[in-house]
């Protein structure tokens, strides 16, 4: 518990005291945000907000993690865990790779960045590295980092090993490189009003936390009754998860309406990039659908908009993705945020619920 508080108190105080400073360097620097010529109207006063303060959530939490870890290995040994390390990677390596589209638009001057190729191209080759590694890495406990199949809470629905040593492989990689391109790219959509990514991102990683808290106290071998579940280093994930939440919270006191700074591609692909990978390495690719039902429904609403204009030349909505719509149909921004932050809210319950009722089924109690 002493290294949650730890993790938690160090990311907290890495956003509200360094956003304050990436802010005033992007100012000085005139790394400002480029606003979409097609979007709201409203918006267009936004033009010129510093951006990239995805930066300052990224080293949150990733000081957060490293100063539990650090104290866990002063106070008892504990070794680095190479679970966390690879769900780190995934988070800054999509970081890394929205840094670039970010400083491209800012050299470019518009809101375009690298093109829709290039990033592709980025995140299949980020992706697959991830996934090797997921699969071969040795961890402390023995379980591996992820599973080579589909899974809705640990066990596959979807096993890839039937296919054959090397088949299993290749499938996982393709479903890997699905969830990493999904996810961030789905937080990146989400990311189009002052405050809705980072508030829906911090809910959502409030629920990857209480998930992977779950799973390290009935981790396999333990002595607690009920279900175990053999995943590697839960508890790393969890301190994970819970920095990532803390980071967003700390990061919206100065994201929220009137937004001082926006998080830009640097924080929303790293935030879909982290969401992917803690999927993956607590077993729950098919749960998160639930847990990141937000995300899902702005993803969705932009690729409906987009197939259906071109079958019928028409929309379905006023714009894409659907925040958009409420703000053109005269919702405030601030009204659509919290609307949908309790959207998302309920979201994060029901998967919770689904999570807590599968544990019950696999450990033969009564519901």
């Amino acid at each position: 518990m002493i290294a949650l508080i730890i993790g938690i108190l160090v990311a907290l105080v890495v956003t509200l005291a360094g956003t304050p400073l990436l802010i005033r360097l992007v100012h000085r620097l005139h790394y400002g945000q480029y606003i979409r010529q097609d979007g709201p109207k409203s918006h267009l006063v936004k033009r010129g907000t510093p951006t990239m303060g995805g930066l300052i959530i990224n080293l949150a939490i990733l000081l957060g993690w490293a100063a539990s870890a650090l104290y866990r290995y002063l106070s008892r040994g504990e070794s680095v865990s190479l679970s966390a390390m690879l769900v780190l990677f995934a988070m800054l390596s999509m970081g890394f790779l929205g840094f670039i589209d970010d400083f491209a638009k800012v050299r470019k001057k518009q809101n375009l960045g690298l093109s829709v190729r290039a990033k592709f191209i980025g995140q299949f080759i980020l992706a697959t590295i991830y996934a090797v590694l997921a699969l071969k890495l040795p961890t402390k406990n023995g379980y591996p980092s992820a599973q080579a199949g589909i899974s809705f809470v640990e066990q596959p629905i979807i096993d890839f090993r039937m296919a054959g040593s090397v088949l299993s492989v290749v499938l996982f990689i393709i479903w890997v490189n699905l969830l990493m391109t999904a996810w961030s790219n789905a937080v990146n959509l989400t990311d189009g009003l002052d405050g809705l990514a980072s508030g829906s991102s911090m809910i959502a990683f409030v629920g990857y936390t209480v998930i992977a808290f779950w799973e390290s106290y009935h981790l396999k071998g333990g002595s607690h009754p009920g279900h175990a579940y053999a995943v590697s280093d839960p508890l790393d994930l969890a301190i994970i998860a819970c920095c990532a939440a803390v980071a967003c919270f700390g990061f919206l006191w100065y994201n929220t309406n009137p937004a001082s700074i926006f998080m830009g591609d640097t924080g929303s692909l790293a935030l879909g990039g982290l969401f992917a990978a803690l999927s993956i390495a607590t077993h729950t690719e098919l749960l998160a659908v639930i847990l990141g039902g937000l995300f899902v429904g702005e993803a969705a609403s932009d690729v409906i908009q987009v197939g259906y204009f071109k079958l019928t030349h028409k929309r379905v909505f006023k714009m894409a993705p659907i925040h958009h719509h409420f703000e053109l149909m005269g919702w405030q921004e601030s009204k659509v945020v919290v609307r949908f932050w309790m959207v998302d809210l309920i979201f994060v319950l029901l998967a919770l619920v689904c999570f807590y009722a599968d544990w019950v089924v696999r450990s033969g109690l009564p519901i």
